[in-house]
């Protein structure tokens, strides 16, 4: 039996030689029950409540391809804390006929995945409580409760015993010095913009030691972020203004507000940097400044406040740095770099609408050239037919195997019923067979289904389809199902000075372009990232056919 080990250690506080020793300790084992150890999946420093994990998604995929027939843990825990990924697990490695074996809990079944489920999911909320309950102790102490902010310095105590106190900070006199700067040049006019301009002119070091950012000075005051909003700077440690919540879909963190209520506030004289009148001045000059722009957004959920406003919204990057192109007045997007830091050479600006009729233009007419299409198409049939032939030869190999099995089967079931057969070995032999049989069964009948065929015309069928979109448009009941679908085949819009112009370069999503070809919304029969995958195996990995300049 083919044998792989998995191993994870949750964060860079635990010592790397974890993942050596769940090896050692898994091939032991392996070695016990005499199976065939192949390799480990390995996974370092990464939490088990998310499945996002790169050695987790090879081994989901190994299991997919058959590559093993059994997976071994030091305990569940290890492939995950989260109840919906142990239980899809389970269910992908039994659908691929492998087994999941750990030394804690033995070979798992349904029941494990229930109970040692709810009993991780229950440890990761009761740790957050723990963390949290112990991060609001150390606050009221006039201790950090989080990472270090610009100005301050770790201080590095211990108990009588030896243990290490954290959170203790102290001045920075250095950063302290530029935090004044800031302050008193915010308060005598001047923008954060070119604070910070002037900032990198003088190359200081920035907070995570890059370049300053106008955004990095002004921050967002209901977040209090910014040096502006930091209320530490005025001897006032704010703890718990945000919590963090897990999209399930991405598997990735989204910080919210709390309600005031939540707040936990404490005097910290000691570390004040910037004098009261001073912090008072900024606050007043922020009040002035701040503009209600977009009153309409005001009863709208916030859902419906990210919507992009403009079909560039995220997708135009600068060729010389690759910062953002970010609107910097009504009609025009310059580089953000450029505008905001300094730091970048490239100053063309491009009209809004001049760059967005380019873009269709080039979607419509120079993407996918009929005559290279044509000839790609040819290769990527003649690669699938290949794989398909492959596939077909794997899968009579399966049912040739099938037939063998339930041949013996019948003849075992015959000679348990005669008077003088050593049941007891046959049925042992039945109940291997039997398994056998399932795992045959379900791969026969659960063959993949197949990759789409590319008709060499799909070239032209995309440009009329890309006519309709342009159409759609043009009409206010159309308009934002087609914007969607537009940006939905951008993958990036890079914007190259040359000779005091800008040359656009359009890079598209190849997968979107044929869905949007065949008049759906997705790929039917294969995934985007499937479907690139067999794009590459045909073309090579520097094949683009979707990138083109305009």
């Amino acid at each position: 039996m083919r044998a792989v080990i998995y191993a994870r250690y949750s964060s860079e506080l635990q010592r790397d030689a974890s993942i050596e020793d769940q090896i050692r300790l898994c091939r032991r084992r392996i070695e016990q029950d005499g199976w065939q150890y192949l390799h480990a999946y390995t996974d370092r420093a990464i939490s088990g409540a998310s499945a996002l994990r790169p050695a987790y998604q090879a081994l989901l995929e190994g299991a997919r391809r058959a590559e093993f027939d059994i997976v071994v843990a030091e305990a569940l825990d290890r492939l995950s804390r989260d109840q919906e990924d142990i239980a899809g697990l389970f269910k992908r490695l039994r659908f691929a006929g492998v087994r999941l074996f750990t030394l804690a809990e033995g070979e798992i079944t349904e029941l494990h995945v229930g109970l040692k489920g709810t009993m991780n999911a229950l440890f990761l909320k009761d740790l957050a409580e723990k963390t949290r309950r112990g991060l609001e102790g150390r606050v009221r102490e006039g201790r950090s409760g989080g990472g270090l902010c610009f100005g301050y310095d770790v201080v590095r105590e211990h108990d009588a015993r030896g243990e290490p106190i954290h959170g203790g900070r102290k001045v920075n006199e250095a950063e302290a010095a530029t935090v004044r700067r800031i302050f008193a040049e915010f308060a005598a006019g001047k923008s954060p913009r070119r604070i910070a301009a002037e900032l990198n002119r003088d190359r200081i070091a920035g907070p995570r030691g890059g370049e300053w950012d106008a955004s990095t000075i002004n921050g967002n005051a209901a977040r209090g972020t910014g040096i502006l909003n930091n209320e530490l700077y005025i001897g006032r440690l704010v703890w718990n203004r945000l919590r963090y919540v897990k999209d399930p879909a991405t598997g990735k963190r989204i910080s919210r507000l709390n309600d005031p209520d939540r707040l936990v506030a404490q005097d910290v004289p000691e570390l004040r940097i910037i004098p009261q009148d001073r912090w008072d001045a900024v606050k007043e000059r922020q009040r002035l400044l701040k503009r209600d722009t977009r009153p309409d957004l005001h009863d709208k959920p916030f859902w419906a406040r990210q919507r992009p406003r403009f079909l560039i919204t995220g997708l135009a990057k600068c060729g010389e740095c690759g910062s953002s192109y970010v609107k910097i007045s009504a009609n025009l997007f310059g580089c953000a770099a450029a505008r905001n830091r300094g730091t970048c050479s490239n100053r063309l600006n491009i009209r809004l609408d001049t760059l967005e009729q380019m873009i269709l233009d080039g979607l419509r007419h120079r993407l996918m050239p009929p005559d290279l299409f044509k000839t790609f198409c040819e290769e990527f049939h003649r690669e699938v037919n290949r794989i398909r032939m492959n596939e077909n030869a794997a899968s009579e190999a399966k049912r040739n195997e099938l037939g063998r099995v339930e041949r013996r089967i019948r003849r075992i079931v015959e000679v348990i019923t005669e008077d003088d057969a050593p049941v007891r070995s046959l049925k042992q032999e039945l109940l291997v067979l039997e398994e056998r049989q399932r795992q045959l069964q379900e791969e026969v009948t659960a063959r993949e289904v197949s990759a789409p065929l590319i008709h060499p015309n799909l070239a032209e069928v995309y440009r009329q389809q890309i006519e309709l979109l342009h159409d759609a448009l043009q009409d206010s009941s159309t308009r934002d199902e087609a914007f969607e679908l537009i940006r939905s085949l951008i993958d990036e819009i890079r914007l190259v000075p040359e000779n005091d112009k800008l040359r656009v370069e359009l890079r598209g999503e190849l997968a979107g372009i044929l869905a949007l070809a065949a008049g759906r919304k997705k790929p039917g029969g294969l995934s985007a990232a499937g479907l690139a995958e067999q794009i590459k195996m045909v073309a090579g990995e520097g094949f683009e056919p979707s990138t083109f300049r305009l």
